[in-house]
């Protein structure tokens, strides 16, 4: 059996939540780059189909839904956190952060929160975090889709600020060209400095 991918928004709802908050973040995992995370309140019924992880869907189709979430979403709220910042706090809570300003940045106000993993944010609503909820939630997994989409030309722009890292390859992820690159020509001002892979490099 198919699992209900408006399970969690159903649930909301019967308890009383209208306005319901899916939470997702990309580029947790990169040597560069930001973090950047979206939140997205969806209509019910959603003229929209073949939401589910980002990580499951081509490039193409990608882009693809990411256009259709933005016309047809309630809302989309979009949150970045630089690799300064991610230095600064560490990985875990700049992804938090830049989910509570993905929030924050939603033209309409939500009354609950569906977030993708195992920890809630600093944000004064009621909330659930849901463990895989990228593959759970239509809610979460269109923002998975907002977040990839976002950070994948945030990272598509860098590539031509800095050429010799080929970031609209692998996205800043710590590909074998990747570090070959960095081993090579040193790193540049959007690397995390913090990381394994980049600190060994900074004098």
């Amino acid at each position: 059996m198919t699992h209900d991918m408006w399970a969690f928004e159903k649930e909301a709802r019967l308890n009383g939540f209208d306005a319901v908050a899916g939470i997702d973040e990309a580029g947790r995992g990169p040597l560069a780059g930001p973090v950047v995370s979206a939140a997205v309140i969806l209509p019910d019924p959603l003229p929209v189909f073949g939401i589910r992880d980002s990580k499951k869907i081509s490039p193409k189709k990608r882009e693809k839904l990411f256009d259709e979430i933005l016309r047809h979403a309630i809302a989309v709220g979009v949150g970045i956190v630089g690799p300064v910042d991610i230095d600064r706090l560490n990985i875990l809570q700049a992804s938090l952060l830049s989910m509570a300003i993905s929030v924050q940045n939603l033209d309409s106000v939500p009354d609950f929160l569906l977030i993708d993993g195992t920890f809630s944010i600093s944000f004064d609503l009621p909330q659930k975090a849901v463990p895989k909820g990228d593959s759970l939630s239509i809610s979460i997994a269109a923002a998975s889709i907002v977040a990839k989409v976002t950070r994948d030309r945030i990272m598509e722009k860098y590539a031509k600020e800095y050429p010799e890292f080929d970031f609209s390859k692998h996205k800043g992820y710590p590909t074998k060209a990747h570090k070959e690159a960095i081993h090579k020509h040193g790193i540049s001002p959007i690397h995390r400095l913090s990381f394994k892979g980049v600190k060994e490099y900074c004098r």
